[in-house]
């Protein structure tokens, strides 16, 4: 009798490779979903003559896509806090600039809500980004 209840298998699962997989397909995830959401947002931006590159250093970033939705510089934002954001992203307004980048079907009002949030926070410069005409 002994000796049948010694060859009896233990059917257990290990979670403990199940627990590994899953937190290391969470970390993948999280690194991958900001690269993902700046490579899917393509803004088209409007044609200029005196097309400027802008400088990097001191420059924030927001883009409107033609969804509406806002990024700033990258990262996702809603209309609802997009002060706030701004507000922590220039601490130093005054010393910064922000640039617009809005796709060409964007309607007027939500640039100007952009500059209206900008301006009312005291930023040194405004800008709206354009692409160069090609040259003939």
């Amino acid at each position: 009798m002994k000796n049948l209840a010694e060859r009896r298998t233990i059917a257990e699962l290990n979670m403990i490779p199940l627990i590994d997989v899953a937190l290391i397909l969470v970390i993948i995830f999280m690194v991958l979903t900001p690269i993902l959401v700046q490579s899917q947002l393509t803004v088209k931006l409007p044609k200029a003559g005196s097309a400027t590159p802008s400088q990097g250093e001191g420059t924030v970033n927001v883009q409107i896509s033609r969804a509406g939705t806002v990024t700033i510089d990258g990262s996702p934002a809603r209309w609802e806090t997009l002060e706030r954001e701004l507000t922590l992203r220039l601490p130093k307004a005054s010393q910064k600039s922000l640039l617009v980048q809005a796709d060409r079907t964007v309607a007027v009002e939500k640039v100007v809500a952009v500059l209206d949030v900008a301006k009312k926070l005291g930023v040194g410069k405004l800008g709206i980004g354009v692409e160069p005409l090609p040259a003939q």
